[in-house]
């Protein structure tokens, strides 16, 4: 993972194919060498569109991930049980779905970034410690009418949060 330049994030897709279609070919456009999503996929279906990646991708179990067997089934490999900690490039990365353990994860450990989903809403801030704390927000826009998704460029350390169209 030492050749990773730029990770793409994303979560609470909720099975809208069309959503998870639309990030898919922006993280191709944005030449992203890894995606990761933040929970609620949903189900082993969508494995036909996150497929059409141009880079490896994970999968961070959501509250809404309720096919579990088959998500583990399809995506072989790729879905872990939150929190799901990686390093990239001496960065140490934290996934989770809820932000509810944030506080407990906080005071006991050092990240460089903790991305999170689960409330739909995306927010991106950058602690005093320098922890940035990322919600790629709703790739599925089911909830607030809106789907985004979020990319990181490791090079310059900057975080875009990316509005797709809801026509896609």
């Amino acid at each position: 993972m030492s050749d990773i330049k730029k990770i793409g994030f994303m979560a609470d897709s909720h099975d809208n194919l069309p959503a998870i279609r639309a990030a898919v070919e922006r993280f191709n456009e944005e030449k992203v060498d890894l995606v990761i999503h933040a929970g609620d996929l949903v189900a082993p279906f969508t494995f036909k569109e996150m497929n059409k990646l141009n880079c490896p991708f994970e999968i961070v179990l959501g509250n809404n991930d309720g096919e579990v067997l088959g998500l583990f089934k399809v995506f072989k490999g790729k879905v872990h049980q939150p929190p799901f900690h990686l390093k990239i490039k001496n960065k140490s990365i934290l996934v989770l779905h809820d932000p509810g353990i944030l506080p407990e994860v906080l005071d006991k450990s050092s990240y460089d970034l903790i991305i999170y989903g689960h409330d739909h809403i995306a927010s991106y801030k950058i602690l005093a410690d320098g922890t940035k704390i990322l919600n790629p927000g709703e790739c599925g826009g089911w909830l607030y009418g809106k789907r985004t998704i979020a990319i990181y460029n490791l090079e310059n350390e900057k975080i875009g949060i990316i509005e797709l169209p809801l026509n896609a």
